[in-house]
């Protein structure tokens, strides 16, 4: 039974988003071409990073909690959490978009996004000699300035409070994946390559990995919507 952990963690972070996005009133259902679309193009960049971390022994997993079937010497259950989590997180985006104002003022936001930057860099820059907590920190900062200066999204506030909105399913999620409540981790990480802050038992780069991973598919899942038909009033 142990070696199902992994995928019924994935099942479970979706199965309430998919059955509910048939609701009358979210509709959802109606933008899954929208999200396939955007989160494997997201999916390609980040298995990638994935697979080239778990060759230099930054992570690697637990076999006994997973099938054992491997793509890029990745386990299936590593590669569907690129698109279960996405979906639980656009899915909520979506529901908290629709309806609710949560729109920042631009003056706020380009603050936010300025200060998220310097403050990404300066962390990235420091700990150069840790690789996970250097990428993933300076890609963040680049991510940031790509979509709020080159791409000119306005979103990225709103997106940013609904992300710490799921923090709680987050830490929930990566808990169990880094050792809690388990006797071992299933997701095991180099202590050389990261700071070395936990919270709880995920490394604090973890978040910051998944804010990066979340804001991407965000942006070209809108960029997709336009393509869908419109809803009726």
């Amino acid at each position: 039974m142990l070696q199902y952990t992994y995928l019924l963690i994935n099942f479970f972070t979706v199965i309430i988003c998919f059955i509910f996005s048939f609701h009358p009133k979210i509709k959802f259902s109606r933008h899954f071409g929208a999200f396939f679309s955007a989160s494997f193009i997201v999916a390609v960049i980040f298995i990638i990073w994935d697979a080239w971390f778990t060759k230099i022994g930054v992570w690697w997993f637990n076999d006994k909690y997973m099938l054992g079937i491997r793509f890029l010497k990745l386990p299936v259950e590593e590669i569907l959490f690129f698109f279960c989590i996405p979906f639980a997180c656009i899915f909520t985006y979506f529901c908290l978009d629709k309806f609710f104002k949560l729109d920042w003022q631009p003056l706020r936001e380009k603050v936010f996004v300025i200060i998220c930057i310097v403050i990404a860099l300066i962390i990235g820059m420091y700990f150069n000699d840790k690789i996970y907590t250097s990428i993933t920190f300076i890609t963040t900062a680049f991510s940031l300035a790509v979509l709020h200066f080159a791409l000119q999204v306005n979103w990225i506030g709103k997106a940013s409070f609904i992300y710490l909105l799921l923090m709680p399913g987050f830490l929930m999620v990566n808990g169990i994946l880094t050792g809690t409540g388990l006797e071992s981790p299933i997701v095991n990480y180099n202590p050389e390559d990261f700071m070395g802050i936990r919270i709880l038992t995920i490394p604090v780069e973890d978040t910051v990995y998944g804010y990066e991973l979340i804001l991407w598919n965000i942006f070209f899942f809108r960029k997709f919507m336009k393509k869908e038909p419109a809803e009726n009033p």
